[in-house]
C-alpha cells in the first residue's frame, strides 16, 4: 500500500524522529517538543495524497496547490513568440507541494536555469529566481509551459519527467522543498474558470476549458 508521502520527504522525516527520540532519551522535554513538531510539519509539507482528476479531456488542471496571485495576458510565452495567459500560483509552507500535470501531452522540453531566491509570491521572481521551465505539447497540438519557480525558502526544484515523455493529467511531475510558485502559460483561447484571490489544488481544481 502506497505512503502518502513524497520519497523526497524520508531523509528530513527520519532525521526529525531520531532528534526527537534522542531528547526523549534524555528526558529533555523542550528539545522532543520542538523537533516532534517539525517532525510533524515536515510530513504535512511533504504530504502527497492520492488525486482523482477533475474534468474532461478540455480541460485544464491546476498544477499546485496554493493562491492565485497574477492572472495576465502576455506578448510572449516562455517557448515561443505565441501569445498567452499566465496565471501564478503561490505555495505555501503549508500547502501540499507535488506539482501535477494540467492536461496530458508530451513533454517537449524541459530548461533549468538556476537564479536567485526572491520571495515567490513577488513579481520579480518569475524573472530572476531559480526555475525550471516545461514545455508540454497536448494531443491536439496546444502548447501549456509550466515553471516551476523556487522561492525565500525553496531552495530545491525537483522534476521527474524527462523531455519526450509521455504524461496524464493529474500526474505527479515534480515538487519544490519549503515555499515556492509555479507560473502557468496557456492559450489565449482557454476559457478561464477561476480569478486571482482564489485558492486551488493541483489535479483537482479545473483552471480552464478549450475547445
Amino acid at each position: 500500500m502506497r505512503i502518502p508521502i513524497a520519497h523526497q520527504g524520508y531523509p528530513f522525516i527520519g532525521l526529525g524522529l531520531m532528534a526527537t527520540a534522542l531528547f526523549v532519551l534524555l528526558g529533555y522535554t523542550p528539545g522532543w517538543v520542538i523537533f516532534g513538531m517539525l517532525t510533524v510539519f515536515v510530513v504535512a509539507f511533504f504530504r502527497d495524497p492520492e488525486r482523482q482528476p477533475a474534468g474532461g479531456d478540455k480541460t485544464l488542471l491546476a498544477p499546485a496547490d496554493g493562491k492565485i496571485i497574477l492572472i495576465e495576458e502576455k506578448e510572449m510565452s516562455p517557448f515561443s513568440s505565441a501569445r498567452t495567459i499566465k496565471i501564478s500560483i503561490f505555495m505555501s509552507v503549508f500547502n501540499c507541494h507535488v506539482n501535477r500535470v494540467p492536461q496530458k501531452g508530451r513533454v517537449e522540453k524541459i530548461v533549468y536555469r538556476p537564479g536567485s531566491f526572491y520571495s515567490a509570491d513577488q513579481s520579480r521572481a518569475s524573472s530572476e529566481n531559480e526555475q525550471n521551465a516545461l514545455l508540454l505539447k497536448t494531443d491536439d497540438e496546444q502548447e501549456i509551459s509550466i515553471i516551476q519557480v523556487a522561492g525565500l525558502i525553496a531552495r530545491r526544484i525537483v522534476c521527474w519527467v524527462k523531455p519526450g515523455q509521455k504524461v496524464a493529467r493529474g500526474e505527479r511531475f515534480g515538487l519544490i522543498r519549503f515555499g515556492s510558485r509555479v507560473d502557468l502559460y496557456l492559450p489565449p483561447a482557454v476559457r478561464l474558470r477561476v480569478q486571482r484571490g482564489d485558492k486551488v489544488k493541483g489535479g483537482l481544481t479545473i483552471i480552464g476549458t478549450y475547445d
